[in-house]
């Protein structure tokens, strides 16, 4: 186990003490697909209960977490985690998939995933982050710099989604990233090279300014709303 993560799993212990009842790794990480410079830890943390206490400790804990860089552990009680599986389809499923459990019981076991919203949340989760990618481009574009970050950092997310995509077209989805897009490109026609160029950058095998953005984001934007028709066509 990474010594960051045997750490926080000890202060967590020292926060909650009995009240901890599990620590989940997920995402990138626990796929083993993680690149340092653009994926985080992600840590699902379960409590039996919280209230104002349990947030009251894991203030300075939440604290030392994101001053190394990542994202303050999702807190959720046990009842949650078995009641949720609906709303948090995406989230869920992901963690059922991949994850590694830290401390205590590997609550993803008896995890119940409903389906109802899962197509709709799929849907809702790829346009969002389509509209908001388009919104910050429309102000980079003179910067290229700038944009190669956000298409490198969002490239990541889009990878997590068209997974998802896929399975509701009833393919299993890998777990690399870079096979996720392999099987977009042959379920829903998406061009994988920019894409690819994309994912050299975040696992460091090209310099960054060998890639030139505003040439890749035709078709990048493309491959995006080519899986957003193919999620919307399943409604129909």
């Amino acid at each position: 186990m990474d010594k960051l993560l045997e750490q926080l799993v000890a202060r967590l212990q020292h926060a909650f003490g009995d009240c901890l009842v599990s620590v989940v790794l997920y995402g990138s990480a626990a796929a083993d697909d993680r690149q340092a410079k653009y994926s985080d830890y992600n840590v699902l943390c379960v409590l039996s209960e919280i209230t104002r206490r349990e947030l009251a400790a894991s203030e300075p804990v939440f604290q030392w977490w994101r001053g190394h860089g990542s994202p303050s552990p999702l807190l959720l009680t046990e009842t949650e985690v078995a009641r949720s599986g609906d709303c948090f389809a995406i989230e869920f499923r992901d963690i059922q998939r991949h994850h590694r459990v830290l401390f205590g019981k590997d609550v993803t076991a008896t995890l119940a995933v409903g389906d109802a919203y899962y197509r709709a949340q799929v849907e809702h989760d790829l346009r969002a982050k389509l509209l908001r990618l388009r919104q910050k481009a429309a102000g980079m574009l003179s910067e290229p710099d700038q944009l190669r970050r956000l298409l490198a950092d969002s490239a990541g997310t889009f990878c997590v989604l068209f997974r998802h995509a896929l399975a509701l077209h009833g393919v299993e989805p890998p777990a690399k990233k870079r096979d996720v897009i392999a099987s977009a490109g042959a379920l829903f026609g998406v061009d994988p090279e920019a894409f690819d160029r994309l994912l050299d950058i975040r696992e460091e095998r090209v310099k960054p300014r060998e890639v030139d953005p505003v040439g890749l984001l035709d078709a990048y934007l493309a491959g995006i709303a080519a899986v957003i028709d193919a999620v919307d066509r399943l409604e129909k």
